[in-house]
This record gives C-alpha cells, structure tokens and sequence, in this order.
C-alpha cells in the first residue's frame, strides 16, 4: 500500500488461495491488456476471456503471452468448453489448451444440458491437464436449482477434482444466485455456504450491490469472480473499507 493507514483489514498475499480477484476479458486489445495489467495486477488473480470470445480474438497468441509474461493466470470460458463438447470436440479442446499454454479449464454446463456424472467425468479428466473449475447454475433464467440441489451438484464437483466452484451469474449478473433484477438470493446463498466452505466458492459478482453483499456477508477475503477490468482498483478499495459502501466496517466501534 502507498501509506499506513490503521483499522484495514488484512488481505491474503499473492498468490491467493482465497480473497480471489477474478476478471473477465470480454475482448480487451493487446495494449488494453497492457495498461490493464500495469494498473492492477497486484489485485487480480485470475482473467477468464469470457465466453467464445478467444475464438474472435485478433492475435490470441500473443495476448496470451502478455498475460503469462506478467504471471497472470488465465483460462478460457466455460462457454466455450461447452461448444466444443457438444460438437463432439473435446479431444480438440484439450489440444487447443495446451497449444496456448492455457493451465486453468472451466468445466461448465450452463448452456448445454451434461448429465452431473459425465460432468464429474469432465471434471476429473481435466484434472490431469489443468488446474480445474467448474460453474454450477444455468444461464437460462427460467431454469431455478433449489439450494438442496446447488449444495449436491458443488460437493460432487469439488469431490470430482475442482480447485473451485463457480456460482453462475452471467456477464451481467441476472441469473443463478441473482434474480433477473440483480437482486441476490440470499436464502440461497446462506443455504449453500452451510455446506459449501466460503474459500472454494467464487461468486460471479460483476455488479457493486452485488460485491458489496458478499463483502458484508463473507469479509474482505471472499471470492469474486467476473469483475470488469476497470472496476478492479474500485473492488480493491471496497474490499479493505476505503469506499463509502464498507467504509465503517473495520472501523473498531467504540
């Protein structure tokens, strides 16, 4: 930090185990990257290029260099995984991961309907390849998984060989642990972390109500994950209670 300042709260030191700061690259530029990188590297974990965009993406290679060259994990998203599988390419996949020197896989099924055992199958052949994590919930908003079934479907993936679960929320956070508005699902939330440890959860957060409610419910070491580029330094800032939404939360009450 640039100076001392009492009452913030300790953040876990890179690299992280928990505390996760995952950002979502939705096409940034080789010297968007760049600038993305030297302004807040120390704050980010992990960068999933979202979706099926590394298909679109002009110079892929090389913008994959400049991640790994600034030590920055990256991976593909769960997305694109599911277009491969259900095209029957998944020996495909394995060999464009490892041709692009990409070592996390998302294993995911919000768009494609996987029975959880071949998930799990997934999950666990993928291990051998790559550090590992799978997304739980549907993209598809009508689809609504009852907590008892949330709880199922991450222990079983976890059990299967994911470092992580992902809880699914979309780029724009409407679906999953969010109702359409963004609202969280608190009663489900709360259900899951009875069962689920905090620490092998990431909850896609990309909204600030959001990220504030699991900064509150949680702490300043929670794991969140599809945050924008440019909201990463505001995140950070949030997290140790310098922004007016967390500022009186480690302040010591007297």
């Amino acid at each position: 930090m640039n100076f001392n300042l009492s009452q913030i709260p300790e953040r876990t030191p890179k690299p992280r185990q928990n505390g996760l700061t995952m950002v979502m690259d939705k096409g940034l530029s080789i010297t968007e990257v760049r600038s993305f990188l030297e302004g807040t590297s120390p704050h980010v974990d992990i960068v999933k290029l979202g979706f099926g965009t590394s298909f679109v993406t002009p110079n892929l290679r090389e913008k994959i260099e400049v991640y790994k060259n600034a030590g920055m994990p990256i991976y593909f998203g769960g997305t694109l995984f599911e277009a491969f599988l259900i095209r029957n390419q998944i020996e495909d996949y394995i060999a464009v991961c490892k041709d692009y020197g990409i070592d996390y896989v998302e294993i995911s099924d919000g768009s494609i309907t996987i029975p959880h055992a071949e998930k799990c199958g997934y999950i666990e052949k993928f291990t051998k390849h790559a550090t590992v994590l799978s997304e739980v919930g549907s993209k598809d908003a009508a689809h609504i998984i009852p907590p008892y079934k949330w709880i199922e479907l991450m222990k079983a993936e976890l059990e299967a060989g994911s470092s992580y679960v992902i809880a699914e929320a979309r780029e724009a956070g409407n679906v999953g642990i969010y109702r359409g508005s963004g609202e969280v699902r608190e009663g489900l939330v709360q259900e899951i972390l009875t069962q689920i440890p905090a620490e092998k959860i990431i909850w896609e957060a990309p909204q600030k109500a959001q990220q504030l409610y699991f900064l509150e419910l949680i702490g300043c070491n929670v794991n969140l994950g599809n945050i924008a580029p440019h909201e990463v330094i505001a995140l950070e800032a949030m997290r140790i209670g310098l922004r007016g939404d967390t500022f009186e939360l480690y302040l010591d009450k007297k």
